[in-house]
């Protein structure tokens, strides 16, 4: 029965059941969301997360392993993201006389992010470290991991606070615009992929193509003026 129970395990934990768990999770969670309505409490991602998290805790599984595991999936994420171009392109005439607001918005609120987290972190009695690492929140996690380690800081903690804020402002992003009445398109899709990278833009992609569109540009604008900007304001802010 002992030597039943480790091959079950055995198989389990193999890469292809790992593949099987995520995608599993992750068509869950778009079943969940579909027999909700839409609500925006629930996020695939998140309850991708959630599937998997319980998974690898019960199974014994490192992360390590789990992260080879799913090799595939991590590679595929890069296409996807250029694939955000797309909607961009058939949205392009709404560029008209908004380039110029749109890359002041941004770099004010790329730099508006990096300072109030490394101060307010600072105000709340955190370490070096941390303040380094929260620095890059609003980037794109593969830019966030990459800055931070560069940075001094603790890339795993920048990954795990990056996805976090991700799917937060992916959840409350639109109700706060709504509640601030703010009704333009475009700045509604600027202001969410800004903040919540992929995970606002696919959020945004389903409220409104237009809104998607700019989601995207804006994840790919910020991630390039945080990349910019944290190591011009480390110079001051430590």
């Amino acid at each position: 029965m002992s030597d039943l129970l480790d091959s079950v395990l055995d198989v389990a934990r193999s890469p292809l059941a790992l593949l099987a768990v995520t995608l599993g999770g992750y068509q869950l969670g778009r079943w969940l969301q579909a027999r909700s309505g839409g609500h925006a409490l629930v996020q695939p991602v998140l309850v991708t997360i959630v599937v998997v998290g319980l998974a690898i805790t019960l199974l014994d599984v490192d992360y390590p392993d789990y992260r080879r595991a799913t090799e595939l999936i991590a590679f595929w994420l890069g296409p996807a993201t250029v694939a955000l171009a797309v909607p961009l392109h058939r949205q392009a005439a709404h560029l008209k006389g908004f380039v110029v607001p749109m890359l002041v918005a941004i770099v004010a609120g790329a730099t508006t992010s990096i300072v109030s987290a490394v101060l307010l972190s600072r105000a709340l009695g955190a370490g070096d470290d941390l303040e380094r690492t929260l620095a890059t929140k609003a980037a794109t996690t593969p830019v966030a991991i990459a800055v931070t380690d560069a940075l001094g800081g603790i890339a795993p903690l920048a990954a795990v606070c990056a996805i976090s804020i991700g799917i937060v402002g992916a959840i409350a992003g639109p109700f706060v615009l709504d509640l601030l009445r703010i009704h333009d398109r475009r700045a509604r899709g600027l202001a969410v992929g800004a903040v919540s990278h992929g995970v606002g833009a696919s959020r945004m992609l389903r409220e409104d193509e237009t809104e998607g569109a700019f989601a995207g540009l804006a994840m790919g604008l910020s991630a390039l003026a945080i990349s910019v900007l944290v190591p011009l304001l480390a110079v001051f802010l430590f």
